[in-house]
């Protein structure tokens, strides 16, 4: 995969980059990787030549098409998670939160979308499954990390590895839904609501977590 050339600057050429990522994503989603440069530019408005300046290769600009899809379906999950962790009063209302919020952000028909087409893609580039990883609910994991470890220290959760703590989670409130939409499926609003708020209580109730409020009745 060639390196991204020096990207043009300023502001025209900002929103230029942004048209041709806001085309590239549409033309994506409905024609599969296989679709032309030429009609990327065609639909952004702009040269085959102005692309390649901006992006080097359609594998560049597919990496630039998953930051700014997942940016606009998770950036607020991931602000609004790190707030509500920074008050450890009530984990559970943080962490259902960030569930539902992941939920709906992940299961948006772009994203799913996108998603496959990464799969599909992975064994010839894996750069882009990386993209995704980084660029997706693991961006999420550092304020994770850190309530996790601070509630440990505290005494009010016994979570040997926090590490595999968080991939449980993610199992428990994400990923039932990431396999449906495999398979085209999705889960009821009903389902996803018990799945968010069972996951979070046996999340919370396997690794002993004690509210502050019980832990100094103590």
């Amino acid at each position: 995969m060639r390196e991204t050339p020096r990207v043009p600057a300023g502001d025209r050429a900002a929103r230029k980059r942004q048209a041709i990522i806001r085309s590239a994503r549409a033309a994506f989603v409905r024609d599969g990787f296989r679709v032309g440069m030429d009609t990327i530019a065609t639909e952004a408005g702009v040269s085959k030549v102005t692309v390649y300046n901006h992006f080097g290769s359609k594998e560049q600009l597919f990496l630039a098409v998953i930051g700014d899809a997942l940016e606009e379906a998770l950036g607020e999950t991931v602000a609004g998670t790190a707030e509500r962790l920074k008050s450890t009063g009530d984990v559970r209302t943080a962490l259902v939160w960030t569930a539902r919020a992941w939920v709906s952000g992940m299961t948006r028909p772009e994203v799913v979308a996108l998603r496959q087409l990464v799969v599909n893609e992975v064994r010839r580039f894996p750069e882009l499954g990386q993209a995704w990883k980084e660029n997706g609910p693991d961006r999420a994991r550092p304020s994770l990390v850190e309530t996790f470890e601070h509630l440990v220290a505290e005494g009010r959760l016994d979570m040997p590895d926090v590490e595999v703590a968080i991939v449980q989670f993610y199992s428990l409130v994400l990923y039932p839904h990431i396999i449906h939409a495999a398979y085209g499926m999705t889960l009821d609003p009903e389902t996803t609501e018990a799945l968010t708020n069972t996951g979070v209580d046996m999340f919370l109730a396997y690794y002993k977590y004690r509210p502050d409020d019980l832990r100094q009745e103590h």
